[in-house]
């Protein structure tokens, strides 16, 4: 039997968070087609059709081809994309990913040779906003 653990973390190591731990792995191969919410750091090296929802970290490996729109903390891209992404935290394009749709995170990176066909809108969300408090005694007159 194959250690598939050792050929799969070999792939694409220099552009995965190293200190990430993989809670789920979707191989090469591979076909899923559904809804996908999960917590953690999650792979994605194989097909995909439909929609991704998280709060935490998304990899799309080299040779991926996912369709589906992604709403997530994080994702990394390698592969092939298509549908909208909206990220809270960040979006890296690391060549040779292309995407097709709009992208809305505050954090966009994206390599030279990547192939990007959509709109990127930087969206800082409430995480930036600041409330000023009216001190006493200070409020309007008539």
């Amino acid at each position: 039997m194959k250690d598939l653990k050792g050929a799969n973390a070999m792939q694409d190591r220099a552009h995965t968070p190293a200190d990430s731990a993989l809670n789920a792995l979707l191989g090469r191969g591979s076909e899923f087609d559904g809804k996908l919410n999960f917590e953690g750091t999650v792979r994605i090296d194989g097909t995909f059709t439909g929609e991704i929802g998280t709060n935490d970290m998304l990899i799309i490996g080299e040779g991926a081809k996912v369709t589906a729109d992604i709403s997530c903390g994080s994702v990394v891209i390698n592969g092939e994309v298509t549908g909208n992404i909206k990220a809270t935290e960040m979006v890296e394009l690391h060549k040779p990913a292309k995407v097709k749709g709009d992208i809305t995170t505050p954090s966009l990176m994206v390599d030279k040779g990547v192939q990007f066909d959509g709109t990127s809108k930087m969206d800082a969300t409430a995480s930036n906003l600041v409330s000023l408090n009216r001190r006493e005694g200070t409020g309007d007159r008539p």
